[in-house]
């Protein structure tokens, strides 16, 4: 797009036989200044900004702040971003998608035609975080999973179905098919994207938003994407431009090559570690420096994988000749690989030879000095070097008050003939438990590994770490080692061509033979899908109160997220994965401990059955393209149980008031064809009065239902059982049981109650203290709206959308804080509800805020963004009158507001009212 502010930047592109249009960085650069050493990040987002100037959303002062940005490494300036596409998984996307049929109900009852709602950007669902690992340790573990997984979700799972045919632009991939991240590198990641526009065909970068922070995981392709909220995402999908502030971006600089037995999640755990120390939160990360090279896309997705574990908003690897050998291995069009290549080069974005862009701060690494390493026990930043693993956990359980006893390296003693190491006679102390199960007698002691787990996106995309520990069962099996009885061990890949290429090299059996059965395809115990332990080991745990641990291969291990028995988590590679799952207790170390004896009874060493890297090389070269062309040639269709769910024919959702999973939310009840005119707020009521630091989490519904809850007893109400609760995250398309859960943390402090914590609040004029909920609930019969005074940083955390959802159902008008989090402030523009915040030296202490205020607020037809606001707080004691700052910063923010949502603007406009 061009206008008068706006550089004429259009220009043609010849690969692969078709010719482009483009808007081209060089030319841009003629105008602006020059952006030669401009992180690759800040081109692909000036690009973003060329294509879609227009001198209200996207100004040339947007521009040129991109461009001025070198000079300081820093901008304050806030820029409207449009991401090619959205990526959902289905915990997510569920309430995206009854947003989207909402709309479609609201059109038809404005008279207008429902089928003019579809995403304008394309979006891709990827059903991934539903299944558990009920079954384990046997062939029929992946088809169980999948049924039970089925029967579990069949509501949901059906919606999903309707709008997978009902939208345009619109797919999903069904379940027991790949975990969201893995399938957008392996398939649905181009680098390059194009559509056609004015009779051209126009090439642009690759470009993403997700619902799941992992989302980052793309960014090893050279595509830049990071996780947002739902309500951001809608937006992004609708076509509206996501609100950023011009990013810090930190360079991590890579050189060298890792040595002989070490892993790529060894160098991610270290990666992290060293960013997290740094402080990246909330910027990009861009890695560079002649080490990328030899870096292959697996590794980098590795790595780009973990950007929320280390705190980032991505971790960006430029575009080079292993991300073209990466899009050829995987099955792309020759025509897009040629197109990756050119675009990339003319557009600057081509890694090239000592690249030394400027940074806003640089790190470095030399890989040849990582070392093998686990994270844990409870944050994926707490990187423990596998030779101090022993002492780390005896340090742990001392800081705990439980005195383990000292051990002597490899000595052996037997288990109820399984061969334990490294553990003195004397180690069977009162927390030790007797233990029977599949027919044998053991003792559970403390650090005893009990779940196994190959899981999740970081590490089974690649194929070194797979076919690693592929051939590190084979060498145990071998040296007749066998996995000990209480681990619980799991395979759950991220797509199917894990599984062939497993098979390709010979391993798959081997890995079976360990117990490491595949369990499903897609997001398991990393998010605490890890299922039940056996029973007899759960008492165990439960009755000696032990300190157990779970080795995974995942991302996160924060507390009670694995499972709420297991008190220390770590994240681990594959092949170490299997070499604990056949140790069967951390508390070894095991660069010197045997994991056990051969059939001779000499030990057995972690080294005596690691595989060369050669073997590995071997092993990987198996993998080919066909692998892929195989398994995505049909990805969208499912098996027979998904092509059989019944799904109605109807451009409108036709809603089931039975259902405790999807109902019709009241976003849109009532509304018309022009916005309402906002009403001041007059004697509202305070609904909590929070201190500093209030999360999102706080805030939105999360994790279990307590029964006693409001949202408890609405299920219970509808003859759900509390054992078929499921969880907040899985009936985030049910509004009737997210409100209630809004406000319920069980650690949210409301400083109306005194010493009372958790979801509760006190009505006024009553006195009555009753949950957040119910309260609403008592003043909406009343007719008396609300508001939240809450402290600094409100908000932080997740963008969660419910936060912001569930704040405004519960009948909220305004937020009253002393600052926000960028995004939650936004979503609760998103929502209808206006932030304000105090005025400087002002806040709820220093005006003694009890809650038994009321508080009025002028001039909302009136706002301007960043302007004042009159806001009177009134108490029997008297009036204080305060000039709040509107925090709706931006016209497309007020406009949002105005029309009561970021949703009613969107759809006004599609049908032409607004």
């Amino acid at each position: 797009m061009s206008n008068e502010s706006t550089p004429d930047t259009l220009q043609t592109l010849d690969a692969g036989g078709t010719t482009y249009h483009f808007h081209s960085l060089e030319k841009a650069a003629d105008a602006l200044g020059n952006i030669d050493r401009l992180p690759k990040t800040l081109k692909i987002l000036l690009e973003n900004q060329l294509r879609f100037a227009d001198d209200e959303s996207v100004a040339r002062e947007d521009m040129q702040a991109l461009v001025d940005w070198q000079q300081q490494g820093h901008s304050d300036r806030e820029i409207g971003y449009r991401p090619a596409r959205v990526l959902m998984q289905d915990f997510t996307g569920v309430p995206g998608v009854v947003d989207l049929a909402s709309m479609r109900a609201a059109v038809e009852s404005l008279g207008e035609d429902p089928a003019r709602i579809n995403p304008l950007s394309p979006v891709d669902l990827v059903i991934d975080h539903s299944v558990m690992v009920d079954k384990f340790g046997n062939p029929s573990a992946f088809k169980d999973n999948v049924a039970i997984e089925m029967d579990r979700n069949r509501e949901r799972y059906e919606f999903l179905r309707w709008g997978q045919d009902a939208f345009d632009n619109f797919r999903v991939v069904p379940p027991g098919t790949g975990i969201c991240h893995q399938v957008n590198l392996e398939y649905l990641g181009k680098t390059v994207w194009t559509k056609e526009q004015d009779g051209r065909t126009l090439a642009y970068p690759d470009t993403l938003v997700g619902t799941d922070s992992h989302t980052t995981m793309i960014n090893g392709l050279g595509v830049l994407g990071w996780g947002v909220g739902g309500i951001e995402a809608e937006a992004a999908m609708l076509g509206q431009p996501v609100s950023m502030l011009i990013p810090e971006v930190v360079g991590f600089k890579l050189t060298g090559k890792l040595r002989e037995g070490i892993t790529a999640t060894d160098l991610v755990l270290t990666v992290t570690e060293m960013l997290r120390k740094k402080g990246v939160v909330g910027k990009f990360v861009e890695f560079y420096g002649d080490g990328l090279k030899d870096l292959p896309v697996a590794d980098r997705a590795t790595i780009a994988n973990m950007a929320p574990e280390y705190g980032a908003t991505c971790g960006f690897f430029p575009v080079d000749d292993e991300t073209l050998t990466y899009l050829r291995l995987t099955g792309r069009e020759d025509a897009q690989i040629a197109l990756v290549e050119a675009y990339s080069k003319a557009q600057g974005l081509w890694r090239q030879p000592a690249d030394e862009p400027i940074f806003s701060d640089t790190l470095a690494l030399d890989m040849t000095e990582v070392e093998a390493s686990l994270a844990g026990p409870k944050r994926p930043q707490d990187r423990v070097a596998l030779k101090d693993m022993k002492a780390t956990f005896a340090k742990l359980m001392n800081e705990n008050g439980d005195k383990l006893p000292e051990t002597d390296k490899g000595r052996l003693f037997s288990e109820g003939g399984q061969t334990a190491v490294g553990v003195e006679e004397s180690y069977e102390h009162h927390d030790s438990q007797e233990v029977e199960f599949k027919g044998e007698a053991f003792k559970l002691n403390p650090g005893a590994v009990v779940i196994a787990a190959i899981t999740s996106c970081t590490n089974t995309s690649n194929p070194s770490v797979m076919m690693a520990a592929g051939l590190l069962a084979r060498n145990a099996l071998a040296k007749g080692l066998k996995t000990k009885p209480w681990v619980k061990t799991s395979l759950a890949p991220g797509s199917k061509v894990v599984t062939d290429y497993l098979e390709a090299g010979g391993v798959n059996d081997d890995l079976d033979a360990l117990g490491f059965n595949l369990v499903g395809y897609g997001c398991t115990t990393c998010i605490g899908n890890s299922g039940p332990l056996p029973e007899p080991i759960e008492k165990a745990v439960e009755d000696g109160d032990l300190t157990v641990a779970s080795v995974l291969s995942g991302n996160r291990n924060f507390e009670g997220r694995i499972h709420p028995l297991v008190k220390t988590n770590w994240l681990a590679s594959p092949p170490l994965v299997v070499a604990y799952a056949l140790a069967g207790n951390v508390q070894l170390d095991l660069t010197q401990d045997p994991l056990g004896t051969d059939s001779h009874d000499n030990p057995v060493y972690l080294k005596d059955i690691w595989p060369s890297q050669a073997e590995i090389a071997e092993a990987v070269e198996k993998v080919n393209t066909e692998m892929f062309r195989k398994e995505y040639a049909e990805v969208f269709d499912g098996d027979e149980t998904w092509k059989s769910l019944k799904v109605p024919e109807s451009q409108v959702y036709q809603w089931s008031k039975d259902s405790t999973y999807i109902q019709h939310p009241p976003f849109f009840e009532g509304m018309g064809r022009e916005p309402d005119a906002i009403e001041d707020v007059k004697g509202a009521r305070i609904l909590a009065l929070l201190g500093d630091s209030v999360t999102t989490d706080h805030i939105s519904p999360a994790g279990a239902i307590k029964p006693d809850s409001p949202a408890g007893r609405y299920l219970q109400e509808r003859g759900i059982k509390p054992v078929d609760f499921n969880s907040y995250g899985s009936r985030r398309g049910n509004h009737e049981v997210m409100m209630r859960g809004t406000f319920a943390n069980v650690r949210i402090q409301n400083e109306m109650l005194d010493g009372v914590i958790g979801g509760e609040t006190r009505h006024v004029p009553s006195g009555e203290q009753m949950a957040i909920y119910d309260a609403a609930m008592t003043y909406q019969e009343e007719g008396t709206p609300l508001v939240v005074i809450a402290g600094k940083e409100y908000g932080t955390g997740s963008s969660r959308d419910w936060a912001a959802k569930g704040t405004r159902l519960l009948g909220v008008r305004a937020v009253l804080a002393e600052s926000y989090e960028r995004i939650h402030r936004s979503n609760l523009i998103g929502m209808g509800v206006v932030p304000l915040q105090f005025p400087e030296g002002e806040s709820r202490t220093s005006l003694g805020l009890t809650g038994d205020e009321t508080v009025s607020i002028e001039g909302l037809r009136e706002l301007t963004p960043g302007g004042k606001v009159k806001v009177t707080i009134a108490s029997d004691k008297g009036e204080k009158k305060l000039e709040t700052l509107c925090r709706i910063d931006t016209a497309n923010e007020l406009e949002y507001y105005r029309h009561g949502g970021i949703l009613h603007y969107v759809l006004r406009k599609m049908i032409g009212a607004a």
